[in-house]
């Protein structure tokens, strides 16, 4: 079993890294409301395709918890029962979580594939979680780490249902992001604590010091970058075209782009010296390359109108930006 447990937990880090692609996919394409309930999605658990199945039916079976929309209120199901030819009001209650009550096929599918996707991520933890008892009696830590991801990944549902309930709540929506680097940062030590992989020692711990100042900047910079998502969702569900999102933008915009000169001189630092003392991080290539994306992906946002998908790249980035440095700080630290 424990020939499978790096591979499993592996898979897993990636099927969170695909549930962060997702969930940026959902609110690039406006589909953060697109199941306006939870977990189920118009209280189906394979989501409608057309208007008129969310339309009040005569003759129709509906079960508890369908829900159907009417006079633009969402309707929820008391019973089983099938529809008599006129509309039975007692059969009904309404949706008292929130009043969002439009149904667009796109929106609500890209949301369904984000919530399976989670689904399918929980799951995946959960079996590393299983396969990591095979290290019970030499290193628990396993264990209960592996058990510790599947309760994070519990609270991240959880957080996703009270995303949909606050109507896309921006505080909520960072937290979520956050809980995601949370997780990612426990699957990503567990990957590295069990492979056998002999280190150099390493004798300048000035590169260990300055990766985790450049670790720390990384961790603000996404922080103050939600922020600033957050100011340009407001704009945008407000109606307005993209050549005004940013054009009277807020204090976060201006000092999150100035950070990025800050958080891009701390990794040439590192990667100069890294080169000069032949100190064999590669993956600091990685950070530079990837920051070098995400200043461009900053760039044609800002001036081209944010360009479809550039969005999404850039939060995405972000992350794997982090998995990254933080995998190099559990290198460092062992080789210190």
């Amino acid at each position: 079993m424990k020939k499978y447990f790096q591979k499993s937990a592996k898979i897993s880090l990636i099927l969170v890294y695909l549930v962060i692609f997702a969930g940026a996919f959902v609110r690039l394409t406006g589909s953060g409301m697109g199941c306006p309930d939870w977990p189920k999605c118009f209280g189906y658990y394979i989501p409608p395709t057309e208007l008129k199945e969310l339309l009040f039916t005569p003759g129709k079976e509906y079960e508890k918890g369908q829900v159907i929309i009417k006079n633009e209120s969402l309707l929820v199901a008391k019973n089983d029962f099938v529809a008599k030819n006129d509309f039975e009001k007692s059969n009904w209650e309404k949706y008292t979580k929130h009043e969002y009550a439009i149904f667009n096929p796109l929106h609500t599918w890209i949301e369904y594939i984000n919530r399976l996707l989670g689904a399918l991520a929980g799951i995946a933890c959960f079996i590393t979680f299983i396969i990591s008892f095979s290290y019970w009696k030499e290193k628990k830590l396993y264990l209960f780490l592996s058990f510790f991801i599947c309760v994070l990944m519990g609270f991240q549902a959880w957080l996703g249902k009270t995303v949909v309930d606050s109507v896309l709540s921006p505080i909520k929506i960072t937290t979520h992001m956050l809980a995601a680097l949370l997780i990612i940062s426990f699957q990503i030590y567990l990957i590295y604590a069990v492979q056998n992989k002999k280190l150099a020692i390493l004798k300048d711990h000035t590169f260990y010091k300055v990766l985790i100042f450049a670790s720390v900047l990384t961790l603000i910079q996404i922080i103050i970058g939600t922020s600033v998502r957050e100011h340009v969702d407001v704009i945008a569900e407000a109606g307005a075209p993209k050549i005004l999102w940013l054009q009277n933008p807020s204090f976060s915009f201006y000092f999150h782009r100035t950070f990025s000169i800050v958080v891009l001189l701390t990794n040439l630092y590192l990667f100069t010296r890294n080169k000069k003392l032949n100190l064999n991080f590669n993956k600091i290539n990685w950070v530079i390359g990837i920051i070098g994306l995400e200043i461009i992906s900053g760039i044609l946002m800002y001036y081209f109108q944010f360009p479809f998908g550039t969005q999404t790249l850039h939060v995405v980035l972000a992350t794997i930006l982090f998995g990254i440095q933080f995998y190099m700080l559990l290198e460092a630290k062992k080789q210190t």
